[in-house]
């Protein structure tokens, strides 16, 4: 019995997975960003302290609580 459930929660799990990839693939296509999105001012910021070059991408990150990669694709 317990493994005809935990066939059937499997099942429903990889449904679920499915469909989000579904989703954010269908949200990329329309254009949207996903993610957390900056404050203007946190952007410019962001990119400023990047370009002055004091501090490392992660602890930049850190203060706004998103990854360094994040901040290393900032324009």
């Amino acid at each position: 019995m317990l493994t005809v459930l935990g066939g059937l929660a499997e099942f429903e799990r990889d449904l679920i997975r499915a469909r989000m990839t579904e989703g954010r693939a269908r949200a990329k296509a329309r254009g949207q960003s996903l993610g957390r999105p900056f404050k203007p001012h946190q952007r410019q910021e962001a990119i400023r302290r990047r370009d002055e070059g004091g501090e490392t991408l992660a602890e930049i990150g850190r203060s706004y609580n998103v990854s360094g990669a994040t901040i290393s694709r900032l324009a």
